[in-house]
């Protein structure tokens, strides 16, 4: 392996490395795998997945040499990490699992702040949204609380209860979603190192762990240099005044830590921390199967701050494909038995002021009216409503919208019936739908390509949880009124290039084939838990077992 000239020590392991050893692939396993590894790649979609494909040469190239899914689908409409996260390794849709999104409103709770966080636990006093979004990060206490059902490694305890079930993740909410409220270990970044959840196990490494990162971080970074297939998207986008995007290399000043986590050495650090969890933990080394969620996170904070489509997350990409094949080469000289499975909670679109100039004239940012607000404010016109405070409340301009609950039934029916009807008037959204319609409606079922916009709210909804009206913007529409530093372009629409992301198994040995029809995230859980032997009454699940088997076996059986 030749080290990255650019990376410290710290992280040297996941630098380029070369082709992966052809004996490691040449003799097929059989039986249950003794490691699962989930791997959630936050806004890797399917369109840069099939776009940068044919560059990788590395750990995503090995997956690609498995079953590979390139039509994979996050069915719902609130495309978000943590609605995302959840489907992975529980096998429902979030309206089921009961995370509707990232963040939703409950005008019932005992705080002067309503809006909830999906990874926090509102029984804790002196939580507040507040110190969830503030730079520290502050006292809230990061939960799995509000996850509804279990996760695959919670259901294998119960029939395995020597099997591990351990998660890393850049953000806490990919960690706890995939791992569950019962984790046997749980870090995530927060701040200036990993963290853990309350009474968490924490990894005997881990303070040294933490320490060396922390002087990685203390020291500039040089710019990562730009491969020759990325020198087409190395072009400055402008976003007004002296700001752009397009053309950044990943160099950081000292005391650069601010700006980590958008940048390829965010999911090498994950990594790094991943590979101490198996080795330290020496998951995979027993007679039963253990799993290890990972959630790499850097994809998704590139994508916020640069776009899609320029030379940062082309870079990011080709590095990610490095850090992976480094990460299981790693695990080969651990001669441990591991399959792997790899998706995304979501997908992403590009910043509209660079689709304007690659033939999406449409593309554009939304009104700065076109929220809770401006409908605050229509209402607050009347003197009856004033009276009553804040009458419409929601954490963004799409998605879920909920009326106060001060009002009289009679009123606020009618508050609402003219809230829908001044947001379906306007030219930017596409479908406002009433949250009572969506509870009385079955989940959907059939080809997910081909359901409606009704039924990808509907599988995001949970009747206790979600909003009174729910609005869906039109295609091409970025719901973030200007761009700002470290927030130019995002995702979350029921539209297809946030909702389809790539799922491959491997395993050594296994038989190759790409299958182009659509599949689900919901399809993952069981599809592992056939292969581990865990059995899932049917109706428990909204996903179904995928023979990935490539021949003449069934792994469904």
């Amino acid at each position: 392996m030749r080290v990255i000239k650019y990376v410290t020590s710290f992280i040297a392991f996941i630098a380029i490395s070369g082709a992966a050893n052809a004996e490691h692939h040449s003799q097929t396993q059989s039986g249950k795998p003794k490691l699962v590894i989930a791997i959630s790649v936050d806004q890797f979609s399917s369109d840069l997945f099939s776009e940068y494909r044919s560059s990788f040469t590395g750990g995503l190239k090995r997956l690609a040499s498995g079953a590979v899914f390139p039509s994979g689908y996050q069915g719902h409409a609130a495309t978000e990490t943590c609605p995302g996260h959840a489907t992975i390794m529980t096998g429902v849709h979030p309206g089921r699992a009961g995370i509707i999104a990232n963040n939703w409103i409950d005008l019932g709770v005992k705080r002067e702040d309503k809006t909830i966080y999906c990874a926090e636990d509102p029984r804790i006093e002196g939580t507040s949204f507040g110190s969830i979004t503030a730079a520290t990060q502050g006292d809230y206490v990061a939960s799995a609380w509000h996850l509804l059902v279990p996760t695959l490694g919670e259901r294998l305890k119960t029939l395995s209860p020597g099997s591990r079930n351990m998660a890393v993740s850049g953000k806490d909410r990919a960690a706890l979603m995939m791992g569950g409220n019962a984790p046997d270990m749980i870090f995530w970044w927060k701040g200036e190192g990993f963290k853990t959840k309350k009474d968490g196990l924490m990894l005997p490494a881990l303070p040294k762990f933490n320490t060396e990162l922390k002087a990685m971080l203390a020291k500039p970074r040089a710019p990562i240099a730009v491969p020759a297939h990325c020198e087409a998207r190395n072009r400055a986008i402008p976003l007004g005044g002296d700001s752009a995007v397009g053309t950044y290399q990943f160099q950081r000043p000292k005391n650069g830590a601010s700006i980590f986590r958008a940048s390829p050495d965010f999911d090498a650090a994950v990594l790094a921390l991943a590979e101490k969890m198996v080795k330290n933990e020496r998951l995979g080394a027993f007679e039963f199967t253990d799993i290890l969620n990972i959630g790499l996170s850097a994809t998704d904070y590139v994508g916020h701050a640069f776009g899609t489509g320029g030379v940062e997350m082309c870079i990011n990409l080709s590095e990610l494909d490095r850090n992976l094949g480094s990460f299981f080469d790693k695990l080969d000289e651990m001669g441990r038995d591991y399959m792997v499975v790899l998706t995304a909670d979501h997908g992403g679109h590009d910043l509209p002021e660079r689709l304007k100039q690659q033939g999406v004239p449409e593309a554009q940012r939304i009104d700065d009216d076109v929220n809770a607000d401006g409908l605050n404010e229509v209402f607050y016109e009347n003197d009856e409503l004033r009276k009553y405070g804040q009458i419409i409340y929601a954490d963004s301009p799409f998605g879920d919208y909920y009326v106060s609950q001060a009002l009289p039934a009679p009123l606020r029916a009618e508050v609402k019936a003219e809230a829908m009807a001044i947001m379906a008037r306007n030219r930017q959204v596409e479908l406002v739908l009433d949250g009572a319609d969506l509870a009385k409606m079955p989940m959907p079922s059939g080809p997910v390509e081909e359901w409606s916009l009704t039924e990808r709210a509907r599988a995001s909804f949970h009747p206790d949880r979600s909003g009174d009206f729910i609005v869906l913007l039109k295609k091409g529409v970025t719901p973030i009124d200007r761009p700002m530093r470290g927030y130019v372009s995002t995702h979350g629409s029921p539209w297809d290039y946030d909702r389809r992301v790539p799922i491959l198994f491997w395993r050594k040995g296994m038989t190759h084939f790409e299958q182009p029809l659509s599949v689900q995230t919901v399809d993952i859980a069981p599809t592992l838990a056939s292969i581990i032997g865990l059995d899932i009454p049917d109706d428990e699940l909204d996903g179904r077992c995928l023979d990935i088997d490539g021949g003449p076996g069934d792994n469904c059986r």
